[in-house]
């Protein structure tokens, strides 16, 4: 499916509403989510029925050539199949007229997307980690959403009320006027609606083409650091030495003795108890969901803060450096994991990502194993060994000293004007560097065999033609990555 591509000088904008739905409403996304869950699965089980029919075939000894076809996971085949099957089938044909046709088109885009994604990282042509195959959707744990992208979408003029296909006109809880004046004024116009429960509330978001300039930011010649961490959530130093550090608020730390209370509260009611069918009593309800309450809080502070941070960043610089942090290896460190996700590092450069490429600056990313915080932002030379309890940069060859994070920030500005120059990072410049004792400039990466003896797809059976060879790790990236 190709991707979307706004016209020159529009860009794709999400604008996101909480909803006041009524009882009946409620009822009503509920029955939409469903239905999408409902046609996720149906479409896994269809397209992996042939898979395990074709490995039942070559256990008989069939031929290749008698085998089961394989069964196409596009999404204009997938609609295809399910058009034929909801009428006929139990599981659909008392009820799939209920909802619109966008639930069930949601469920089955999602799944050719799961196939896509399985398909291209068994390849080696998808980055990051290996994709498995796509599994059912459980009641109990999918999360309700539901996308439509034809019908009646639109924001009702008196600036309250949102109407979306087959569900009506719902009520928002904040005014839609800054939508609504875009598209009243034709600077706007709405392309697809998602409905989504989250944080427990109902959110439509409307995926817009907005009309929009290039706003400048207000330092374009300048360059900053950004030193991510714990006990200061960022410390910020710019290309003229300027250093500025941002404390981390720490919002699930203060949160920590109104949750254990509420946890207690909740471990001592009466809750479900799946094994024996026990449903939850109704104080369990109530106190889960005032432990729930306590969650959302400190997650809506904790988007906060780091929009309102990545914002003034992306106004302010015109570039930003940042270091590419390994975030999935960092929070298995028990000792520091829940700090790490309260601070967010993968979200504060996801969001950089895009607010630097919408003010017109660039933002690069330092290579995963660049020493920012051995290196001296003073002569250059680069310290064998500094363990993290040691908070101090002391540098043995021009007798610096200064806060390590301090000076990984400068090290981290001084890349902005290696990129401009063509002459590398900082560290490959002409500095004293002190030899390292393992003789190794990064960690070894290791690969460890799976414990279970996996042979490809389900039941062993391979990607349809052409098929791919299993590839390789990928070497390591150039040191210097523009977004």
């Amino acid at each position: 499916m190709k991707k979307f591509k706004p016209q020159p000088g529009f860009v794709v904008q999400a604008y996101r509403f909480a909803l006041d739905a009524n009882a009946g409403q409620e009822r009503a996304l509920r029955s939409h989510c469903g239905a999408a869950r409902a046609a996720f699965n149906w479409a896994v089980a269809w397209v992996e029925a042939s898979w395990w029919q074709r490995r039942a075939e070559e256990s008989y000894g069939i031929p290749e050539a008698e085998l089961t076809q394989w069964r196409p996971w596009s999404l204009p085949a997938l609609r295809k199949a399910f058009n034929a099957a909801k009428h006929t089938d139990p599981r659909f044909c008392a009820w799939w007229e209920d909802n619109s046709k966008e639930a069930y088109s949601t469920g089955l885009a999602n799944a050719s997307a799961a196939f896509d994604n399985y398909a291209k990282s068994k390849q080696g042509k998808r980055r990051g980690k290996r994709v498995g195959m796509p599994r059912f959707k459980s009641k109990r744990k999918a999360r309700l959403a539901c996308r439509f992208t034809t019908g009646t979408i639109r924001v009702d003029v008196d600036g309250r009320h949102v109407t979306l296909p087959r569900l009506g006109t719902i009520r928002v809880h904040e005014p839609t006027v800054k939508l609504l004046a875009r598209v009243q004024a034709g600077t706007a116009r709405i392309l697809s609606a998602t409905v989504r429960h989250e944080r427990g509330r109902w959110f439509v978001s409307f995926q817009t083409e907005v009309k929009r300039d290039l706003v400048r930011v207000t330092r374009p010649d300048a360059a900053v650091g950004i030193d991510l961490g714990v006990k200061t959530l960022a410390v910020m130093a710019d290309c003229a030495g300027e250093i500025r550090e941002v404390p981390n608020p720490r919002h699930l730390d203060s949160a920590l003795k109104q949750l254990r209370r509420a946890s207690c509260t909740v471990s001592r009611r009466r809750g479900p108890d799946r094994r024996t069918g026990q449903q939850p009593s109704r104080r369990w309800e109530k106190a889960n969901a005032q432990r729930n309450r306590v969650h959302h809080r400190v997650a809506d502070l904790r988007e906060d803060a780091l929009h309102k941070l990545t914002t003034a960043v992306a106004t302010e610089y015109g570039t930003v450096v940042v270091e590419d942090l390994n975030v999935a290896d960092m929070l298995k460190n028990r000792r520091l994991a829940r700090r790490i996700a309260d601070a967010g590092f993968g979200e504060i450069r996801r969001q950089l990502a895009y607010k630097t490429q919408r003010n017109g600056c660039r933002i690069v990313a330092a290579n995963r194993w660049f020493p920012s915080s051995k290196t001296c932002s003073g002569c250059g030379a680069v310290k064998a060994k500094l363990p993290l309890h040691i908070r101090t940069f002391e540098c043995d060859a021009c007798g610096l000293v200064i806060d390590r994070d301090a000076n990984a920030a400068l090290n981290l500005a001084a890349l902005a004007a290696a990129v401009v120059t063509g002459t590398g990072v900082a560290g490959d410049q002409d500095t004293q560097a002190v030899s390292k004792p393992r003789g190794a400039d990064h960690k070894t990466r290791t690969t460890r065999r799976s414990r279970k003896a996996t042979t490809g797809r389900a039941g062993g059976a391979t990607l349809p033609h052409p098929r791919q060879t299993e590839t390789r790790d990928r070497p390591q990236a150039e040191p210097l990555t523009l977004w």
